[in-house]
């Protein structure tokens, strides 16, 4: 009975630790990751709230990245923590055995693993695929910040511009380029093989339409290059049409693993909800199941290769190397994980080394850890 409630504590202080080390990571990588995003803002125009909203969604694909480092580290700061403060020592001499605690780390392992696989599998794809939507139905809110001072600015599909002065809502020496017709009305020309360039001395800009002063219209017919020249003094433009250059269709990390799966399993067929759904895209389509199906079992690996600190040292000296080199060892093991897994849609020798290396690993290190400590019974 006693110890099964020192187990219980074991499992609530690594996931406690766990927990902390996995948010404060996040939280950090999402800061310089947020401060990216503000070219939702700068550079298309969307409100402050889009910005915070998708920035907030995202969170949960960075979370989803940092699982099996926090893991690793919980779990040496805890084992650290135990050894130093004695408290192993406890249930060796009462009569545990080592492996009995390497079977509590196997147990929190596994719901680190689940964990795991519900956030890639389920949770991270829906959220990030609301934020892809978000940024798709919003719409830009203001066109006034996206305005830079002797800069082409493109970031709006067909629709260039640049300014010369700006102050405030006030501009000077403007220059726009349409190809996306969406100041087609402006001209006699409706035909959607034309462009549209407007010259303005100065205008006035709102949140989505703009005022402009003494200036000429020229639109351009690309068929027989004619222009057709129409000067004004004053010139009203609706900007509500312009769509944003933003990415809007979700990426194959934003889309479902069932949507994937299917993709996979039947790249030609007609149920596909995914754009572009064929044989091109199943290499890349592997890779991204792999990531959220197959990686999660790296996780034991992790637990039993810090279960090598039980181990007591003969050699006091080495003790400090010890637990580097474990951190070490079990940090390879992670950037293995990474860095094959960009590979396993590519090479199916690859894909297959990746799907067996934890499932083969996993009982190799379980029973070196048994025979370890059976050889330490008998030394003693």
């Amino acid at each position: 009975m006693l110890q099964n409630k020192i187990y219980q504590n074991f499992i609530k202080e690594i996931l406690k630790t766990f927990f902390i080390i996995l948010l404060g990571l996040s939280l950090i990588a999402w800061t310089v990751r947020a401060v990216n995003f503000l070219d939702l803002i700068v550079e298309s125009g969307y409100s402050v709230s889009t910005y915070f909203q998708y920035s907030f969604l995202n969170l949960f694909g960075i979370l989803t990245k940092f699982i099996p480092l926090s893991f690793l580290l919980a779990l040496i700061i805890f084992v650290l923590k135990q050894i130093q403060e004695n408290e192993f020592i406890i249930l060796w001499t009462s009569g545990v055995k080592k492996i009995k605690v390497v079977n509590v780390f196997l147990v929190i392992s596994s719901f680190v693993l689940i964990f795991y696989l519900i956030c890639a599998s389920i949770i991270t794809p829906i959220v990030l695929n609301k934020s892809r939507v978000l940024i798709g139905t919003q719409g830009f809110n203001s066109f006034l910040p996206t305005i830079r001072v002797k800069q082409f600015s493109d970031s709006f599909q067909g629709f260039t511009f640049m300014v010369e002065k700006k102050f405030k809502n006030e501009i000077q020496n403007v220059f726009i380029h349409d190809k996306s017709n969406t100041l087609k009305n402006l001209t006699s020309d409706k035909s959607n093989k034309s462009s549209t360039t407007i010259l303005a001395e100065k205008g006035i800009v709102g949140e989505k339409k703009m005022v402009l002063f003494n200036g000429q219209i020229i639109s351009t017919d690309q068929n027989n290059l004619k222009n057709n020249i129409v000067k004004f003094e004053q010139l009203n433009i609706d900007l509500k049409n312009l769509q944003t250059d933003t990415i809007k269709q979700p990426k194959l990390q934003e889309t479902s693993t069932l949507d994937l799966l299917r993709c996979s399993l039947f790249p030609d067929s007609s149920i596909n909800v995914i754009v572009n759904c064929n044989t091109n895209t199943k290499s890349e389509i592997t890779t991204v199941l792999n990531r959220r199906i197959i990686l999660p079992f790296y996780i034991p690996i992790i637990s039993l290769l810090c279960s090598f600190l039980l181990i007591k040292n003969q050699v006091r000296k080495k003790s400090n190397f010890n637990k580097y080199y474990i951190f070490i060892l079990s940090f390879i093991i992670l950037l293995y994980a990474e860095l094959i897994i960009r590979f396993t849609g590519i090479s199916k020798l690859i894909g297959i080394l990746f799907v067996i290396s934890p499932f083969v690993l996993i009982p190799i290190i379980y029973f070196l850890l048994i025979y370890k400590f059976s050889n330490e019974s008998i030394v003693k």
